[in-house]
């Protein structure tokens, strides 16, 4: 007769078990609190390293790596052995991720007998046939049994089977040159991990200036925790192979105002191409945990909003004249709202951003802060520009139509836009910009341009568009017209 084992007890003497991870082929050592250091990637990826001792014997060695990350790379493992890097070295790497749980249980004692008990109490007993969806046994007179997995209460195994481990391991034959305790370092990628910056705007309620708050946002599902880990954050587009894994990214939401730190705890430096934010005190991160931490803050920014009342057509570069009649008609009447400030240390901020989620807010009568807009940023070196788009301005609308088209020759057409824009604020005059692509062929020429029959200047902005900045008074309305000339 057999002996009998809950499945409680499997997984209690399993995990103590995997309390041994050391052995010179069959001797276990004491491990210390390993020694980590993280590098987290944009892209999802974190680079680890990992110092831990091991007492090793002259000759062949087992060596149980526990606790490294599910989403590891196995092909990207370093092995070094900071003690005697010359003498030992690596025969033999596996990388052992059969987890304990109860679908492995049952699938190891496929034809075996084991013993079920379901929640109203019934027993049964007999050889498993299945452990997949349902439990499926047949008992001593050959009657076959279908349970569900939540109709058990328990499933008692005939032994402790072989090969299950409670953590995802690295395991080494390793070569020794002498006996005694040896610092291994390993180090790895994996995925799972990954990091993005969030800022918090308070614009103030003129919009002429700014606060800022940044924190870096540190997402980890890769299947471990790193204990006190040196943490450091590469901002900037690392280049790596596609692979056909997609690690998770864990949304969060913050807070809007931060309390200001008395000393930076995020230190920014450049490290070759990119941006590199070191974390000044050791962080544990946990697996299933999003930890964030502020690493910017600044007060007083300068700032601006502007209006755009974009309707062109999108530009695709010049191939052929465009000599369709109603070709670029797209009929947008929203007039899109944004926010322009400096990373610049002339104007309070001094720091590169990286790609991150902003959100914007501005405090209401009564002081309550309101969002107005959410965006996301790419990266942003110090000293230029940032523009987010917050959203459409409810209050001015925009219209454009075509009033005349005419092929002058066979090589020649012009083409007449009344553009009419209406602001419907009850006070505050208001600036809205208008760009415009000439996308009917490269060689164009403005013929005129007026705003309310008054001549308008524009901007070129590039070979393809040109810009008006046009003053629109509350509840008024200004008509831009412009005719321009192709030739080729």
């Amino acid at each position: 007769m057999f002996k009998k084992f809950s499945l409680f007890a499997v997984l209690l003497a399993m995990l103590m078990l995997g309390a041994f991870s050391a052995s010179a082929q069959e001797d276990a050592t004491d491990e210390p609190e390993p020694t980590v250091a993280l590098t987290v990637y944009n892209q999802g990826t974190a680079l680890v390293r990992d110092r831990r001792s091991f007492n090793l014997n002259t000759g062949l060695n087992t060596i149980n790596f526990t606790d490294v990350a599910s989403s590891i790379d196995a092909t990207s493992v370093s092995f070094l052995s900071l003690t005697d890097p010359e003498g030992t070295y690596v025969l033999e790497q596996n990388y052992v991720y059969d987890l304990v749980d109860v679908y492995a249980l049952t699938r190891r004692f496929i034809d075996q007998v084991v013993t079920v008990t379901a929640q109203d109490g019934t027993v049964y007993m007999g050889t498993l046939l299945s452990g997949g969806d349902n439990i499926i046994l047949q008992t001593e007179n050959g009657q076959v049994v279908v349970l569900s997995f939540a109709n058990l209460r328990d499933i008692q195994f005939p032994a402790l089977p072989d090969g299950l481990i409670t953590r995802p391991t690295l395991r080494w034959l390793v070569n020794s040159a002498t006996t005694g305790e040896q610092e291994i370092e390993l180090t790895y990628l994996t995925g799972g991990i990954s990091w993005t910056a969030d800022y918090n705007i308070l614009l103030a309620p003129d919009n002429s200036n700014l606060d800022l708050n940044g924190w870096v946002t540190l997402s980890n599902t890769s299947g471990t925790t790193y204990r006190d880990a040196q943490v450091k954050l590469i901002a900037g587009d690392v280049n790596r192979l596609p692979t056909y894994d997609e690690f998770a990214y864990m949304d969060t939401a913050m807070e809007m105002r931060a309390v200001p730190t008395a000393t930076p705890q995020v230190q920014q430096r450049e490290f070759y191409e990119y941006q590199l934010y070191e974390i000044g005190r050791p962080v544990t991160v946990g697996n299933n945990e999003t930890k964030q931490v502020e690493f910017v803050t600044s007060t007083n920014v300068p700032a601006n909003t502007y209006y755009v009342y974009d309707a062109s057509d999108a530009w695709y570069g010049y191939y052929a004249p465009i000599t369709d009649t109603y070709y670029g008609f797209t009929g947008i009447t929203d007039v899109k709202n944004y926010l322009e400030f400096s990373t610049g240390d002339e104007n309070g901020v001094g720091a590169d951003l990286p790609a991150g989620r902003v959100r914007v807010y501005q405090e209401d009568v009564d002081g309550a802060a309101l969002l107005i807009g959410e965006n996301r940023i790419d990266h942003t070196p110090k000293g230029e520009k940032v523009n987010i788009y917050l959203g459409n301005a409810f209050d001015l609308v925009g219209e454009r139509i075509q009033t005349d088209f005419r092929l002058i020759s066979d090589k020649v057409m012009q083409e007449t836009y009344q553009i009419t824009l209406r602001n419907r604020k009850d006070s505050g005059s208001v600036e809205i910009r208008v760009p415009e692509r000439l996308f009917r062929w490269s060689n164009w020429q403005i013929l005129s341009a007026t705003v309310n029959g008054q001549t308008a200047e524009f901007t070129r902005l590039d070979a393809a568009t040109i810009e008006f900045r046009v003053q629109v008074p509350a509840g008024g309305e200004v008509v831009l017209t412009y005719t321009v000339q192709y030739s080729w």
